[in-house]
């Protein structure tokens, strides 16, 4: 084998042991994906139902919810029929139904039909996927809002939570459409994103994706938001800041359907759902209710997380090494960054006997996470914990980071004005710089 294959397998195999914490977190729950009409007519959206079907081999609850919305305007402007809309929402008439109808069925029966592929050497070769639609939703008029008649577009009414659970329970992806029909026998035309944002409240999803034109979110500077909490996303749309409607739309879903993560992928990428469901940061943005990375003090299950994370540190001659035992002994002394299970970062804090002083040690972060300032809200973190245990002075000793420490207020000091119980205990063979810090 060439250097450049064995480099892709290790890659694989590195990838493949990265996602067994998240294949064992998700299997068993229930997930709601959103299919905007725009995905569905992307060259490349095979792809995602393949994707979907490997969530649906790995045991994970897949409800998908399609949209239609250029599907139907297509067939509505080949007609020459002109609609409105008012606040995002097609107002439908007759003539919109009948086209909303044609549209969202050829869309449903091409999914059908792209989940029943099973072709060898495939990635659904005997996947045998059974996917049910049916009348799971039902539907009431929007009536007439702001002087404006709504015709035949309508909203949830409620959804049809113990039937849709049957089919989950028999293995079935279950599969939801823009089209709701009403106890009166009528049909109307739903937006597909209140269609997926009231079935994930409904089911108690355990999270909803929306797979959409945008890669997720970006902010002022253009950067994308890896992360947001729905205050934040709503102070986005506030400032109308997303510029894409569809992007908006799901956003403004996302920030209101009360499940505890919603995602924004980008269907355009290949394999964007993949990367975000079992990567540790994804390649979308997240939409969470949840502390995905938080401060906090380390339990004794943290010791392996904290051993991974500081080893490579301890190989290098950054740290003095620390023993499994001594770590479990100490483990109350540790505070941890932790990124959604990972501990990504850790420090500690020693008391003096004076009980007025202490040593700050085991400062690390991981590799990959060195920014966004985490080594000091470690600091910060371990700083407000020293305060509220009397603590005024603080030490550090350092061998390769000694300017880190500096830029956070901590100034040199000689070996010799360390508390006579810490400097008995100095290594001269590490030969540590010693530094000080008054809170």
């Amino acid at each position: 084998m060439d250097q450049p294959a064995r480099d892709a397998t290790q890659d694989y195999v590195a990838w493949f042991r990265n996602s067994s914490p998240y294949i064992n977190a998700h299997r068993g729950r229930t997930f709601v994906v959103m299919i905007s009409g725009e995905a569905v007519q992307e060259p490349g959206f095979h792809h995602i139902i393949h994707d979907l079907a490997l969530l649906n081999s790995l045991g994970i609850r897949l409800i998908l919810v399609h949209g239609a919305r250029p599907q139907i305007s297509a067939r509505l402007s080949a007609q020459n029929i002109y609609t409105r809309f008012e606040r995002h929402t097609r107002i439908t008439d007759a003539a919109a139904l009948d086209a909303a109808l044609d549209a969202v069925g050829a869309v449903r029966l091409r999914i059908e039909g792209l989940f029943s592929m099973g072709l060898a050497n495939s990635p659904m070769h005997n996947a045998s996927i059974q996917v049910v639609s049916g009348n799971f939703v039902i539907a009431k008029p929007v009536g007439v809002r702001d002087g404006f008649d709504y015709q035949h577009t309508g909203e949830v009414r409620r959804v049809q939570v113990d039937a849709i659970r049957r089919q989950l329970d028999d293995g079935n992806i279950v599969l939801l459409s823009p089209i709701g029909c009403s106890p009166t026998g009528e049909l109307f035309n739903m937006n597909s994103e209140e269609v997926a944002s009231t079935t994930a409240i409904a089911m108690k999803a355990d999270k909803i994706i929306y797979l959409g034109e945008d890669t997720g979110v970006v902010d002022a500077d253009g950067r994308l938001v890896r992360e947001i909490s729905p205050q934040e996303a709503g102070q986005l749309l506030a400032r109308e800041i997303i510029q894409n409607p569809t992007t908006e739309r799901q956003l403004t879903a996302a920030c209101s359907n009360g499940v505890a993560r919603a995602h924004l992928v980008n269907f355009r990428e290949d394999g964007a759902l993949l990367r975000e469901l079992f990567t540790r940061d994804g390649c979308g943005t997240l939409v969470t209710r949840e502390n995905y990375e938080n401060v906090r003090g380390a339990y004794i299950e943290d010791v392996g997380g904290i051993l991974e994370l500081i080893e490579p540190l301890e190989a290098a001659g950054v740290l003095v090494r620390r023993s499994r035992e001594r770590l479990e002994a100490e483990i109350k002394r540790f505070t941890i960054t932790e990124r959604d299970g990972m501990v990504i970062g850790c420090a500690a804090l020693y008391p003096f006997n004076d009980g007025q002083s202490g040593e700050i040690a085991c400062v690390a972060v991981h590799p990959d996470y060195r920014n966004a300032d985490r080594g000091r809200k470690l600091l910060e973190h371990l700083e407000k914990r020293a305060r509220s245990q009397g603590i005024h002075t603080l030490y550090v000793l350092s061998t390769q980071t000694a300017h880190w420490f500096q830029e956070q207020g901590f100034a040199p000091i000689p070996v010799d004005e360390l508390p006579g119980e810490r400097k008995g205990l100095y290594n001269y063979q590490r030969n540590s710089k010693v530094f000080r810090k008054q809170l």
